[in-house]
């Protein structure tokens, strides 16, 4: 009788084991679709509803690079068709050019592999918003790059300024970015004053948190020793930077979503592949006046008419504590490009594109992981002549962002005051604003700057090799 009691109890309670067991997975399974529709406004396609979709290569979603054109190196993986492991370093057979490869078919694993997927179909679409109400924009129209991370208060004020700039109707508003965000997407979306788009940088920390170009667990520390490293036979022991310390994630990934970009903007979208005006280069913390898109196409226009000083990049931002509109603002200067002063708001064409290209390699291994550093490099270096700016002596962007990249928490990051403090200067200058006529000033005897010493944090040749793709067609001829 107690053997009989005994058992009857167990079955009891293995059938309650079994229902909470069924209740928590079709509860997950509900959560994840629920979270998988949030995302199909975003993608505006049907993520999700099959498991094996094909994908297609990250940088141009249209023509995956052939499996058979390529050998993989590194360390052994196993590129089975339901892999997650999106990344892998290809060596092609005819050149020896490193590039990235995907499995044909990706299964959902997690929230991470959807976000992943949400980012690919947007990348894929490339659709323009707002294109019924702005159909047509005129020949001499700019296109406008934001590189966005996570800040959404800047961002926020940002797009506050270009709503009340003039004739930005005009523009292609292009938002880059590395971190998927329903509020940053929302925020974006509400845009009705002119053309937007949206491309997300395909190799995020969000999506690869724990594999390259994330932080492997087999990583090296930063600041182990090489031979210490050897001993550990940790991914990248070999390739220290030339201050002796390996790779920070953190900081690796700016200068590879701004090149990215940089490259995706003229090669590999649709609506800008072909695109021989202005490209506009601008971040989330900054703010613009209301007059800096009309002064862009003066600019360009003084660019195009003036021949006795040669002009490769267009700055609106300046860090000259002097910003006295009265007797600047219709005033500019050619000077040798420099990384320190020029690098806010920086608009080029795509012949300084094409100039930029000759030094992609020296770019991409250049041991500073400032891309802006990185620039001003291979300006001194491998440019012959280097490169030359026409800048504002009176800013028409302004930098509101104080917690950037090298904050490290001390003082408050206060950006209304800042944006109150810029809205303040413009309303007092209001009537210098929009010149007539922009004149440069005479020409002076250009000094050439130093080679900046590198920064380091960029040694890794995994950094190298993944930078080298951005930008390359992927038809098999490189």
């Amino acid at each position: 009788m107690r053997l009989r009691r005994t058992l009857y109890k167990l079955t009891i309670l293995v059938g309650l084991g079994l229902m909470y067991t069924i209740y928590k997975v079709s509860l997950r399974h509900s959560t994840d679709a629920d979270y998988v529709d949030s995302l199909r406004n975003v993608a505006g396609r049907d993520i999700g509803k099959s498991g094996n979709r094909e994908l297609h290569n990250l940088h141009n979603p249209a023509n995956p690079i052939p499996p058979e054109q390529v050998k993989v190196f590194g360390r052994d993986k196993e590129a089975s068709n339901n892999s997650d492991h999106a990344v892998k370093f290809v060596h092609r057979t005819s050149k020896p050019v490193v590039a990235d490869i995907l499995p044909k078919n990706i299964t959902f694993t997690g929230k991470n592999s959807v976000i992943k997927r949400a980012m690919l179909e947007v990348n894929h679409r490339q659709e323009i918003f707002n294109s019924e109400r702005f159909p047509q924009r005129s020949e001499s129209s700019v296109v406008i790059v934001v590189m966005v991370h996570k800040r959404l208060e800047y961002l926020r004020f940002l797009i506050d300024s270009l709503r009340k700039a003039r004739d930005i109707d005009d523009a292609l508003l292009i938002f880059s970015h590395d971190f998927y965000s329903e509020e940053i997407n929302a925020l974006v979306r509400s845009i009705d004053f002119c053309q937007t788009m949206q491309i997300f940088y395909p190799y995020s920390l969000q999506i690869y948190e724990n594999e390259f170009p994330g932080q492997d667990p087999n990583d090296c520390p930063r600041d182990i020793k090489r031979d210490r490293a050897k001993v550990m036979k940790c991914n990248n022991w070999e390739h220290p930077d030339k201050y002796g310390h390996y790779r920070e994630v953190s900081f690796v990934m700016t200068k590879h979503h701004w090149f990215w970009k940089f490259q995706n903007v003229f090669t590999g979208l649709e609506a800008t592949k072909d695109h021989q005006g202005l490209v506009l280069f601008i971040e989330e913390d900054h703010y613009v006046t209301p007059d800096f898109y009309v002064m862009l196409k003066n600019m360009y226009k003084l660019k195009k008419r003036q021949t006795s000083q040669t002009v490769d990049i267009l700055t609106l931002g300046t860090y000259d504590k002097n910003r006295n509109f009265r007797d600047r603002s219709d005033k500019a200067d050619v000077l040798v490009w420099h990384s320190s002063k020029h690098n806010m708001g920086m608009a080029l064409d795509r012949k300084t594109w094409e100039r930029i290209q000759t030094c992609v390699q020296e770019f991409c291994s250049y041991d500073d992981y400032n891309w802006d550093w990185t620039l001003q490099h291979i300006s001194n270096t491998c440019l012959k002549p280097p490169l030359h700016v026409m800048v504002l002596k009176a800013p028409r962007i302004f930098h509101i962002g104080e917690c950037g990249i090298h904050h490290k928490g001390k003082g408050k990051c206060d950006a209304d005051n800042l944006v109150s403090q810029i809205d303040s200067l413009v309303k007092t200058s209001t009537q210098y604003l929009f010149p007539e006529n922009l004149e440069l000033s005479p020409k002076t005897r250009p000094i050439r700057s130093k080679d900046p010493k590198p920064n380091g944090g960029w040694g890794d040749v995994r950094d190298h090799a993944l930078c080298m793709t951005y930008g390359k067609p992927t038809d098999g001829k490189l």
